[in-house]
């Protein structure tokens, strides 16, 4: 096999690699949710409510109008010591 051969069957499979790997990556990402009241003090993922700015700021455990992310059609699933999670803030 010629150098130019060689060097385009190393192209095409690199090439081929690199899809699959993208291809890989794009169904490895699941769709997430805002989930009300999971979160652990200090570990929301942004806006607490008043008085509080963004990620890390909730002030207590399961805070009501503290989300975090958490995988679709999980959060009312979602069992802490003030009850389930919600889509919506709790009061």
């Amino acid at each position: 096999m010629s150098i130019n051969k060689t060097s385009a069957v190393l192209a095409a499979t690199l090439m081929a690699s690199l899809a699959a790997g993208a291809a890989h990556a794009q169904g490895a990402a699941k769709p997430m949710e805002k989930c009300y009241g999971v979160a652990k003090a200090g570990q929301n993922d942004c806006k607490a409510g008043a008085g509080t700015t963004c990620a890390g700021t909730s002030k207590v455990n399961f805070q009501g109008n503290a989300w975090k992310l958490v995988p679709a059609g999980t959060c009312t699933s979602i069992k802490t010591s003030k009850g389930l999670g919600s889509l919506t803030p709790k009061a």
